[in-house]
């Protein structure tokens, strides 16, 4: 095989900054960043969570989590509030601005994001979806098998 992965790893990293230009827009017109629609889409429809949760449910990075959200802080769209449990850790949840905003941008976004993928069937979901799914599984089972190369 050699190298010939490294040309399916380029398309699946330009298709994935192709989406973020494409979805940006939609973010930027409401003067969000890509990862502060990440994290007010992700706390949605919920009470909240703690920072770990939203790492885990979240294309963000750990060290960029806590500047994102703390920017999102200083526009009144969430709160952060000390755990009970662990003096050291947050728990973070939408203001009331927040839930506006992402009653407002949320459908919009998503709605801007389908139109990528209007032309494709049921099936061809299902095909790309079991290619991701295999390709993550195997990147994750790679990292638990060789932890000092992480």
């Amino acid at each position: 095989m050699g190298e010939r992965y490294l040309t399916s790893i380029r398309l699946l990293a330009e298709c994935m900054q192709g989406f973020e230009r494409f979805s940006g827009a939609a973010v930027r017109q409401h003067g969000l960043t890509h990862a502060q629609f990440d994290i007010l889409a992700t706390l949605g429809n919920t009470p909240g969570m703690s920072y770990k949760e939203l790492g885990e449910r979240t294309l963000i990075t750990k060290g960029t989590l806590t500047g994102v959200i703390e920017r999102l802080e200083q526009k009144g769209l969430v709160v952060r509030e000390r755990s009970d449990a662990d003096k050291r850790s947050f728990f973070v949840r939408l203001t009331p601005a927040g839930e506006a905003v992402f009653r407002d941008v949320f459908p919009q976004v998503v709605a801007h994001g389908k139109r990528l993928f209007a032309s494709y069937s049921n099936t061809e979901f299902d095909v790309l979806d079991a290619a991701l799914r295999k390709l993550r599984d195997g990147i994750a089972a790679g990292a638990a098998s060789h932890p000092s190369d992480t």
